[in-house]
């Protein structure tokens, strides 16, 4: 958890000198030896309430992260072998201070902190993107041009390309059927075992 940490350390004072809150990656998960990803959109309103005691976990008391930990149980993932992270992994607010989705300009700011994350994951084999701003952000950096300049010191990046399927956002808000959410989350987490 040591390095993937200090990534969280690392993006607590944004490039402006402004501080601002990035949960601590869950330590009863896989950490650099995880071979899937689940990749949500930003931290929820709990999460950033705890302060400095958030952490991006299955254990969190909403029901996104409970709609989580009920599918990778049922998928059969050890959570020994899953990480969780957030496409962009501070929250993201409108200009009246609500909460909103991430847009293509946030995915661009939060890119190098997620090339970072990915390559402090050498046995990644599985990112599973929660969400569409979780998949567009995964893929924008999957295709991004390899000579485009990431930020100055960042460490890592993808060496290669592990599998990417997105699964609509299990979110009580989301327009999607909650129980077809659920049942698609709970299939890509059993991705690793049904594809060779």
């Amino acid at each position: 958890m040591r390095e993937l940490n200090a990534v969280v350390r690392s993006l607590r004072v944004a490039a402006d000198g402004v501080d601002r809150f990035v949960p601590w990656f869950d330590p009863d998960s896989g950490g650099v030896g995880s071979r899937v990803l689940v990749l949500m959109e930003s931290p929820g309103p709990r999460t950033v309430a705890a302060g400095d005691l958030g952490f991006s976990s299955e254990d969190n008391q909403d029901p996104t992260a409970a709609a989580l930990r009920e599918a990778r149980v049922a998928s059969g993932l050890p959570r020994s072998a899953y990480l969780r992270w957030n496409v962009v992994p501070w929250p993201v607010y409108d200009g009246d201070g609500r909460r909103r989705p991430p847009t293509v300009a946030d995915l661009d700011e939060a890119r190098p902190a997620l090339n970072a994350v990915l390559g402090l994951l050498p046995g990644l084999e599985l990112v599973v993107a929660v969400g569409a701003p979780a998949l567009n952000g995964i893929m924008r950096l999957l295709t991004s041009a390899p000579d485009e300049p990431d930020e100055p010191g960042e460490p890592g990046g993808v060496t290669r390309l592990p599998r990417v399927l997105g699964v609509p956002h299990p979110s009580p808000r989301n327009a999607h059927d909650r129980v077809e959410s659920r049942a698609r989350l709970r299939r890509a987490l059993t991705a690793l075992t049904r594809v060779p």
